[in-house]
């Protein structure tokens, strides 16, 4: 099973995330309608399994929620992956969402790294502040170890923008958790 269960509590959140690489239910609940609706998009069309509960200081913002959930989300995949044998390991992926397209590629590699390009119109979208995207995808890259590349090519309308970017990184991490014919690692070092 490919499967992690992750809890983190700090001074600022208290989060608990399930994850099933192989798929199972979603439910989401962070406090933020936009980011909750972002979640789900991203397990449904990532098919995977996905529970995560997280309780911010949104009293604050939504910067820590925001954030240390990526943080956790993206050790649960770490985990849930071992030592990534037997999968694609690269993954990449176009979004439309209306007037909008983005783009993702990314490489489970040990190396995380981030690239990320968009500007968004709307600064906030409902209780989500839009520069959020970018502090999420981060700290999802860098916990689970991945190098990740995401490009909002173009578009108009926020909401769309920032729900093509968390569409595409489902769908290219589908893809490169694909489980293929072999069981070890893509990498001519023999690890990952």
């Amino acid at each position: 099973m490919r499967t992690a269960i992750i809890d983190r509590k700090t001074k600022e959140t208290d989060i608990h995330v399930a994850l099933n690489l192989d798929g199972g239910e979603t439910c989401i609940s962070t406090g933020i309608g936009f980011f909750d609706h972002m979640l789900t998009a991203f397990s449904v069309h990532g098919g995977f399994g996905l529970t995560v509960k997280t309780v911010g200081d949104l009293h604050v913002d939504c910067h820590h929620t925001v954030e240390d959930t990526g943080i956790v989300i993206g050790k649960a995949f770490h985990e849930a992956l071992k030592d990534k044998s037997g999968i694609a390991r690269f993954g990449s992926f176009y979004v439309p969402m209306d007037e909008a397209l983005a783009f993702c590629s990314l490489d489970i590699s040990e190396r995380p790294f981030l690239v990320f390009e968009a500007v968004f119109p709307e600064e906030k979208i409902g209780g989500y502040d839009s520069c959020m995207t970018e502090e999420f995808m981060r700290a999802f890259a860098y916990n689970a170890g991945i190098t990740l590349h995401l490009k909002s090519c173009y578009g108009k309308n926020s909401h769309h923008m920032t729900e093509a970017l968390y569409k595409a990184l489902a769908h290219a991490l589908k893809a490169a958790v694909r489980l293929t014919n072999t069981d070890k690692p893509l990498s001519t070092k023999g690890v990952l």
